[in-house]
């Protein structure tokens, strides 16, 4: 299928899945405090964009999250890549790290939030903390198989053929990784990008994640709804960021 078709088809999906929305809502198929329509999700925006929401500009909700995200998100691959690098490397390192890893990287990130407060406090350190420790187990174990993945034969050769550890890494190890690399950062951002709703559970005042609890304690499904359609399009908007990065930086994926 070529590539405008796809976009096409794409297209026309969330077209025809936002009109029965509205049409559901509007004609009241379902309750609206449960769905209400896109018209008033729309003037809720409107709304919010000019007085915010408890006191606080809707644009500043969406930069304190994205700035939480983001900084959490750049520690978490600069750190986490090239330890699992190393891990897929090293036989001796990974028997060494994986225990912790596997035991920490399934545990429910919201059951850490009573040890970052007592840790780091109810600032913006326990905050970062939570999408931190959700977006670096993904990266270690992901860039781990990546290496793992990669044809001992290739190496095998190469050391044959005289090359050095560092070029082995940089000709063998990091190209034939790359494109494995870019589909475990996508898939860990996705997953930091969840708990950023159980970070701003910490104390917080501000943010899209604390927006949508702090309104569904009031019942305004307009405003959690607005928020969840928010969340889930600056995540669609990072993730086709990062494929557009794939697509420049390892353009051999998936050809042989």
């Amino acid at each position: 299928m070529k590539l405008s078709q796809h976009i096409a088809i794409s297209v026309l999906s969330v077209a025809v899945f936002f009109m029965l929305w509205q049409v559901a809502a509007t004609r009241q198929w379902v309750d609206p405090l449960l769905l209400p329509s896109l018209t008033d999700i729309g003037l809720t925006a409107e709304e919010l964009l000019a007085d915010g929401y408890r006191q606080v500009p809707l644009w500043q909700h969406i930069v304190v999250s994205l700035a939480r995200a983001l900084s959490a998100f750049a520690v978490a691959i600069a750190m986490g890549i090239p330890l699992g690098l190393l891990m897929g490397l090293s036989d001796g390192l990974s028997a060494v790290l994986n225990p912790f890893v596997q035991f920490l990287r399934p545990l429910p990130k919201i059951a850490l939030i009573p040890l970052a407060v007592v840790w780091l406090g109810i600032g913006e350190a326990s905050k970062f903390f939570l999408i931190f420790i959700a977006t670096f187990l993904s990266v270690v174990v992901g860039a781990s198989a990546a290496v793992e993945r990669i044809g001992r034969a290739r190496i095998r050769v190469a050391q044959t053929l005289g090359a050095s550890r560092r070029q082995i890494f940089l000709r063998v190890v990091l190209p034939d990784a790359l494109p494995e690399l870019f589909t475990t950062v996508r898939l860990s951002i996705g997953i930091g990008w969840t708990s950023l709703i159980a970070a701003e559970m910490v104390a917080a005042s501000s943010g899209l994640g604390w927006m949508v609890i702090n309104a569904s304690s009031y019942l305004r499904t307009d405003i959690v709804m607005l928020g969840i359609l928010l969340l889930g399009g600056i995540g669609y908007l990072l993730d086709l960021l990062l494929l557009g990065l794939q697509r420049w930086l390892a353009p051999w994926a998936g050809k042989e």
